[in-house]
């Protein structure tokens, strides 16, 4: 489960790029440069404009204030890392210790998620299976697959190795990556996602360009980061804010008891 929980900490770890030093990025310079294109930034919005009366900086902030109200979303991760791509679909909540999801590792396979409290039920295929087996003798790993693939295993979510995985289900932690900060984030004209009118903002951290988009129905509520130019492109999607999360333990059936 190592390589697996790796990567879903590289990718909890982009959830934190609107604030660009929390992951190590070597952007320090953001904030002076900021205060350098102060000028071209502070040009009298459109009154038509949404959050007219805020600049671009002040509306990435309340997004990620807001977000960080939520008690429960449904996270959409797409990335591509430099070992594997990378996608990850999870609905978590605060409070009801409800969690469900997917992790996709492309040719690494892919495994499913269901927690509930303090138990968390793991699916994962075969391929996924092959994958952490990986130096094991051939019929240990069929054997492996033969008993586990496609069936659903019940863990403690206080198993390191488990509470590895479940990155994605820790919702409190994942909202305390979303911490505001200096910017330099410009407003970038409006669009929809998936429906909903929202603001597009941009931001520059070298080679890389962040594309934040901020729901205009209400206050500023974050909807979507993503990134290219760099070694890891990706894109965050954020939906379903304080809606409950249901989740169901498997069938006896589709079990499988490790002992």
């Amino acid at each position: 489960m190592r390589r697996v929980a790796r990567t879903a900490a590289a990718a909890v770890c982009t959830l934190s790029v609107l604030t660009l030093a929390a992951c190590g990025s070597e952007g320090g310079d953001t904030a002076t440069d900021a205060k350098k294109d102060g000028a071209k930034s502070s040009a009298a919005p459109a009154k038509d404009e949404p959050f007219a009366d805020m600049s671009g900086p002040e509306v990435v902030n309340a997004a990620l204030k807001n977000i960080r109200k939520a008690t429960s979303l449904h996270l959409a991760v797409d990335m591509k890392t430099t070992d594997a791509p990378m996608k990850a679909d999870f609905s978590t909540s605060i409070g009801s210790g409800k969690c469900t999801g997917t992790m996709d590792m492309g040719t690494g396979g892919s495994m499913s998620i269901i927690k509930i409290g303090e138990t968390v039920y793991m699916k994962l295929d075969e391929a996924m299976l092959r994958a952490q087996s990986e130096g094991e003798s051939e019929a240990d790993t069929q054997a492996a697959v033969d008993m586990v693939a496609d069936h659903w295993m019940a863990e403690k979510a206080s198993d390191p190795d488990t509470k590895d995985v479940i990155e994605f289900c820790e919702l409190e932690s994942l909202l305390k990556e979303f911490e505001d900060g200096d910017t330099e984030a410009k407003k970038a004209g409006q669009t929809t996602l998936d429906g909903t009118p929202a603001l597009r903002l941009t931001e520059k951290d070298g080679k890389e360009t962040y594309t934040i988009l901020v729901s205009t129905e209400g206050d500023p509520q974050l909807l979507q980061v993503s990134s290219t130019g760099g070694d890891e492109p990706m894109t965050m999607t954020i939906s379903d804010i304080d809606k409950p999360v249901v989740a169901e333990k498997p069938a006896a059936e589709d079990m499988v008891d490790l002992g």
